[in-house]
């Protein structure tokens, strides 16, 4: 802890982003920390002399990394290198330029696009490397990977607490609703919510609607993080998700219940599924104490909740 006050300076890196204000919201009253928060304006974490100044002038007791460039699968196709400079780049520099200000704890986000392709269901942490990734996703895992990788050495050469955590799909308020570059939940959520108000007899769901997918709301995630923060000897890394899926099918049910859309749900089969299935293994962190709090119907409702709000205050994101 800080010298100059009994509160932990905390440094979120990505404070705007989906998960960032989640961890806004987890810690903002919380008395322990004291945070420190930057626009993308204010300090840009692809350059490594702005981000040593930064941690030179402010001297944060704790880093989390939840800052990265993200994007669907027609940008990560589209602009490889891009995601892979700039996600490496945020990574070495909000890292090396911890250890090198004297920050003893750091927690770095990445994702489960991180395993292989065919990793075992549901996947274990020490599937990494085992096999080729996803190739649509290729260069944002291997920046990804770097990060993960980098806090290892760290922990390993230097004695400092660098982890990271592995999240699986997230979902809640701050959720990007772009009709075409969304992801699957909220991207159905859009849509039964518009044929409601358009009175459309019938939604189309792409596929078959029979592959299986899991979801994690995102102030689950942020009360995960926050518990991994306070482990004394926490693991490199972990998977964090609700070890539970759904098939497509049932959760456009769901949603369509939580909208309160009653029209027709048909699949376009002419399209494709993707991955049977994408589980992840969350054993390693719930044997540390931490388990979901947010069941996918409660956290479905509050997100609906969320995105009437946001609509209504022309605040709904569709990037």
């Amino acid at each position: 802890m800080s010298n100059s006050s009994s509160k932990t300076r905390l440094y979120i890196a990505g404070h705007r982003g989906m998960v960032g204000k989640a961890l806004v919201r987890a810690l903002e009253n919380d008395p322990r920390y004291e945070l420190i928060l930057r626009t993308r304006e204010e300090l840009d974490l692809t350059s490594q002399t702005a981000v040593n100044e930064f941690y030179t002038a402010e001297k944060p007791d704790q880093v989390i990394v939840a800052a990265a460039k993200v994007g669907g699968i027609v940008a990560n196709s589209t602009y490889p290198v891009e995601f892979m400079i700039d996600n490496t780049r945020i990574a070495l520099n909000t890292i090396q330029g911890a250890y090198e200000a004297g920050v003893g704890r750091l927690l770095f986000l990445g994702s489960t696009c991180i395993y292989p392709k065919l990793a075992p269901q549901p996947i274990p942490e020490d599937s990494l490397l085992t096999s080729p990734l996803e190739v649509t996703n290729e260069a944002y895992a291997l920046a990804k990977i770097t990060g993960l990788k980098l806090c290892q050495y760290y922990r390993q050469e230097y004695g400092v607490t660098y982890h990271s955590a592995m999240p699986t799909n997230l979902y809640g308020p701050g959720d990007n609703y772009h009709p075409e570059n969304s992801h699957v939940l909220p991207g159905l959520l859009r849509r039964f919510h518009e044929a409601k108000e358009d009175g459309l007899e019938e939604v189309v769901v792409w596929g078959t609607g029979k592959p299986r997918r899991e979801f994690l709301h995102v102030d689950d995630l942020a009360a995960a993080l926050v518990h991994l923060l306070n482990l004394p000897d926490p693991p490199d890394w972990v998977n964090a998700g609700t070890g539970q899926d759904i098939p497509i099918g049932e959760l456009a049910q769901l949603i369509a219940q939580t909208v309160g859309y009653t029209g027709r749900i048909s699949y376009d089969t002419s399209r494709p599924d993707g991955t049977p299935r994408k589980l992840t293994d969350s054993s390693r962190i719930q044997s540390t104490g931490w388990t979901p709090a947010i069941s996918l119907s409660d956290g479905l409702r509050l997100t609906y909740q969320d995105f009437l709000a946001s609509n209504q205050s022309a605040t709904l994101r569709a990037q």
